[in-house]
């Protein structure tokens, strides 16, 4: 990354504010040096990260010298006006000329505005209701009738329109722009009659909408999900982090007698700024899910579940662990939303506790190469290893960024908005990728045509391609960023380790979920311990069983998530641990189930009644984030810890639950709280041994196609929407609504191949699938892409595993 050069004085002007001088960088904005003396000028259409437009002219200043000894000759709009060296500026504070303006200002924009505060959403935090008192005149001389409207306008399922509150600020028009990319809102009219409006057959689809209603300076914009439903003075604001994904953006929870009500974004520079994802915005309805479990349940003889108390869940769970360890061993799959001192639990209490490496959290595809790539990468960066990775300011500052097997629209949002910035001010984007997204189109992406499968060929000859492609060799100030896809290509991990290397580019592993970089770190892998210590190494697990208080620990590498989900199948693993995982994710949905079902002893820990939890032996309800303290390792390696928002008696963290249960069993973890559990991570430091090479696969040869009867043979792609079929997301129905349309995308060749059906059919190893057809004018030929686990006519399943072809026909399945 390029490094700024030290501020010279000649960078710098001074500009003299209600009588006070300050020295401020030149092209600063007089609202801004304002800010630096401590005068605050009001202002409604004004925003740090949108670019100024002077629409409301609330913050109107004088100016008697503008630095040329010249007057200006009226009172100018500060939110536009750069500073120049020996300007004079007088605020409302100092000048009349100044006040009268703005209080001119304010009884314009009321003489329209309804007088209803004390039912606007907004009241008790409008800016226009502050300032009004503040900056405005203590009556008002307008005698008409006020302009009334039909409301609320749907601008889209979630976000609502009362036309007669709006100011015409913009802030709306120009977030969806400028940030987000989806300009589907605009002014419409003109005059008096100029409103925001949105075109008949295109609401207000955008994944950022939310974003609108909180930087909304008046109640012109609110939400389906929160309307009329609190006052904000009713509300008590905590501080949390999104537990969607793997970025780490920080939120604010409001909450009201003991219940959620509302989440917003927070404001940080470094992560998220001042934006988060519709999905980080509201889906939290699943916490307070009528299908929530609210008490230990342990399965009778009778073959039913009953109520248990927490003693006799831990004991009953300890004596069935006890027998399937000697039975044949017990399987711990974890899953991905954990925080990272649970995952830490999870690890411990497979060794201490169970006896194994049999531990898991990769519900998903996977592979052995994304194990090893997995312990180089927390071994060079992340908060064990003590140093950090990419960051959001990398990617800001970035020449060139190239993405493979990521689509951060969909899996990354917050990374998504940080490389719109970034391309909007210069920097390239590379997408190795079938075709050219939505989201990678909004960034301004260059495409690299890549067959899924392929990637690892096109990274070894991406170093070479890279000048022509981006106008520059890859070097130390480019990015290289690689979804957790990515483990589904033979070599391609390896690939972009060594482009990395021979380059010079950093190189950030970018999960889906929020626990999956932690995971790593705590090692809940079968290979690896915390901190990427391999668990073949003789010193590694010395120092993992000092610090664990035992005498030594399992030394066979044990089974990958797949293997342990076959191995419980086959009657092999007797016993399995199961901490929020859905069947539906894995790897092969249909084994899963079968593991489940031919298991003898299954303990699941659970938020909600679930598939596993009917299949459970022992069902233990764990805290959701808002009732525990934690923290989540995002994709930069950065910790995000958060404090429990809500204190629930019974309801208690996965640590907890683990450490009860390995207490009956007689193998004590040395915890039993959060602050506890970080104490002993930060004991076990860093280790700096050597690490087995990542194991390099021979290219696979394409999985047979399906015999065919008609219909072309196409390569399968996928990745999971932002909206799917995810359970954290159920309760919304705005934001449900808000979905993408389940399609399947194909290439002009294959779709004319077809006979240019309306519909398609998909046939794949474990089901058919039909689907509308979106033809996509950039997709490789031979591919057709399809949602994962997406809402359309039902949910939709993976049709086949990994690197699949599939026989595509037209019309619906006969």
């Amino acid at each position: 990354m390029t490094t700024t050069p030290e501020r010279t004085a000649t960078d710098l002007v001074t500009v003299t504010i209600d009588g006070v001088s300050v020295d401020v960088p030149k092209d600063t904005l007089v609202i801004r040096a304002a800010e630096q003396v401590g005068v605050q000028i009001p202002r409604f259409c004004d925003h740090p990260l949108l670019a100024p437009v002077g629409a409301c002219r609330q913050c109107l200043v004088d100016v008697p010298d503008a630095g040329n000894g010249r007057a200006l000759p009226k009172p100018q709009a500060s939110c536009t006006l750069p500073v120049a060296d020996g300007m004079v500026v007088n605020t409302q504070l100092t000048s009349g000329v100044a006040d009268k303006a703005q209080q001119g200002v304010m009884e314009l924009l009321l003489i329209n505005h309804p007088l209803d505060c004390p039912v606007c959403d907004k009241g008790g935090e409008c800016p226009l209701q502050n300032q009004a008192m503040s900056n405005g005149r203590g009556d008002s001389r307008f005698e008409g009738v006020k302009r009334t409207f039909p409301k609320p306008i749907h601008l889209s399922p979630q976000v609502l329109l009362d036309r007669e509150r709006c100011i015409v600020c913009q802030r709306c028009t120009r977030f969806a722009e400028e940030v987000a990319g989806d300009p589907f809102i605009s002014l419409v009219e003109r005059g008096a009659r100029q409103q925001i409006g949105i075109a008949e057959d295109a609401p207000f689809l955008s994944y950022f909408a939310g974003n609108t209603i909180q930087i909304c300076p008046v109640g012109a914009l609110t939400s389906e999900a929160y309307r009329f439903r609190s006052r904000p003075f009713d509300l008590v604001s905590s501080p949390g982090v999104a537990e969607h994904d793997a970025c780490g953006a920080a939120i604010r929870v409001d909450h009201r007698r003991g219940k959620v009500m509302r989440r917003l974004s927070g404001d940080d520079p470094e992560v998220n700024e001042e934006w988060i994802s519709d999905k980080d915005r509201f889906a939290f309805r699943y916490l307070t899910a009528t299908d929530r479990l609210p008490y230990p349940q342990v399965r009778g003889d009778d073959g039913v579940l009953h109520p248990a108390s927490w003693p006799e869940a831990f004991a009953v769970a300890a004596r069935g662990l006890a027998t399937a360890r000697a039975a044949g061993g017990v399987g711990v799959l974890t899953g991905g939303r954990l925080t990272f001192e649970d995952a830490y639990a999870y690890s411990v209490f497979a060794r201490v506790a169970l006896g194994t490496n049999d531990v898991d959290f990769r519900a998903r595809p996977h592979s052995d190469e994304e194990t090893g790539f997995l312990g180089a990468h927390v071994a060079a960066s992340g908060p064990v290893a003590g140093r950090r990775g990419v960051t959001y300011g990398d990617l800001e500052g970035a020449r060139t960024v190239v993405l493979v097997g990521l689509e951060p629209e969909d899996e990354a949002g917050t990374i998504f908005l940080r490389l719109r910035k970034a391309s909007r001010k210069g920097t390239t984007v590379l997408s190795v990728a079938p075709y050219l997204t939505r989201g990678a189109d909004k960034v301004r992406a260059l495409l690299v045509p890549t067959a899924p499968g392929e990637e690892g060929a096109v990274l070894r000859g991406l170093a070479d391609r890279a000048e022509e492609l981006a106008g520059s060799a890859l070097g130390d100030q480019d990015v290289v960023l690689v979804g957790e896809r990515l483990a589904t290509s033979p070599g391609a991990l390896t690939a972009a380790a060594e482009l990395a290397a021979a380059t010079g580019a950093r190189l950030a592993w970018v999960p889906r979920r929020a626990g999956d970089r932690g995971a790593v770190e705590a090692g809940c892998l079968p290979t690896l311990l915390p901190g990427g210590r391999p668990v073949a190494d003789a010193s590694a697990r010395v120092d993992a069983a000092a610090a664990w208080g035992v005498g030594s620990l399992p030394e066979t590498p044990g089974r990958d998530a797949a293997a342990i989900a076959a191995a419980a199948a086959a009657g092999e693993l007797a016993g399995l641990v199961v901490g929020g995982v859905d069947p539906d994710d894995t790897t092969d949905p249909a084994t899963t189930r079968a593991a489940l079902a031919a298991a003898s002893f299954v303990v699941s820990l659970e938020l909600r009644a679930s598939e596993v939890t009917e299949h459970a032996d022992v069902v233990l309800p764990i805290a959701p984030v808002t009732d525990k303290a934690g923290s989540f390792v995002t994709w930069e390696g950065r910790v995000r810890p958060f404090d429990a928002v809500f204190t629930v008696p019974g309801s208690l963290p996965d640590l907890r639950v683990l450490a009860g249960i390995a207490e009956e069993l007689g193998t004590p973890l040395g915890f039993r709280t959060v602050d506890e559990a970080r104490d002993q991570i930060e004991a076990l430091g860093t280790w700096d041994g050597e690490r087995p090479a990542a194991p390099v696969p021979a290219p696979a040869a394409p999985p047979a196609a399906h015999p065919a009867s008609g219909g072309v043979v196409l390569a399968l792609s996928t990745w999971r929407q932002l909206l799917d079929g995810g359970s954290l997301q159920d309760g919304d129905d705005a934001l449900t609504q808000t979905r993408r349309p389940a399609v399947a995308r194909l290439g002009q060749t294959a779709y004319d191949a077809l006979g240019a059906p309306a519909e398609v059919t998909l046939h794949g190893d474990r089901g058919t699938l039909t689907l509308p057809v979106e033809v996509v004018r950039t997709m490789v030929d031979g591919v057709v892409w399809v949602p994962a686990r997406s809402v359309g006519r039902g949910l939709l399943a993976d049709l086949a595993g990994p690197g699949a072809r599939l026989r595509v026909t037209a019309g619906g399945a006969l």
